[in-house]
């Protein structure tokens, strides 16, 4: 008979806590509801986190280019490699043809090559021409209509929509910034921490 009481205390003790439980959970579930249909009621500015994650990159990409001695401009990692100042000019062109395609802007640069161009592979010449390139890109996503970033369109002949162009565009600039840590540290420089946000 005691191990019955003792037992059936237990069985009480355990039931009156999986209650308390469950009306914790519901009380949060409760109050967590009008937060979620505000935020489900919010769709994210998917224009503004592209421009803002843009702006971050062009200033990110300007570290590298400051870090850079003046004498490593030109510095191949290898011979048979692009340079530092190809490598970013490769960056600019591609920023631009991107940009247009993605967003229907008028590409200033259609038909140049960047990357070929003596007189941009100076320290000051090379920033300038960066810069312009992302800005171009930020400028053109800035006047999207975010509609129309699931709007189909071709890209070196593939399917793809104007949304994912955006994205491929930021993995290349990435992608060869990411090149040049290589070039920074043979000619002995550290290169910057890198920007998350």
């Amino acid at each position: 008979m005691k191990q019955t009481i003792v037992a059936l205390r237990y069985l009480v003790s355990s039931l009156a806590i999986s209650l308390a439980l469950g009306l914790v959970c519901f009380a949060q579930t409760a109050a967590a509801k009008p937060a979620m249909s505000a935020a489900k009621a919010e769709a994210p500015d998917h224009i503004a986190m592209m421009v803002a994650d843009w702006t971050r990159a062009r200033d990110y990409t300007n570290e590298y280019l400051d870090a850079m001695p003046e004498d490593g401009t030109n510095f191949k990692a290898a011979p048979d490699i692009r340079s530092f100042a190809e490598q970013f000019l490769h960056l600019a062109n591609a920023n631009y043809m991107f940009a247009s395609a993605a967003t229907g802007a008028n590409n200033p640069m259609q038909g140049k090559n960047l990357e070929k161009s003596e007189e941009l592979k100076t320290k000051a010449a090379l920033r300038k021409a960066v810069n312009d390139s992302y800005d171009f890109a930020i400028a053109s996503v800035k006047a999207m209509d975010p509609k129309k970033l699931g709007e189909a369109i071709k890209l070196f002949g593939r399917d793809t929509t104007r949304g994912v162009a955006l994205a491929k565009a930021f993995e290349h600039q990435t992608h060869h910034r990411g090149q040049t840590t290589i070039y920074l540290r043979l000619k002995g420089v550290k290169p910057p921490a890198e920007k998350l946000f």
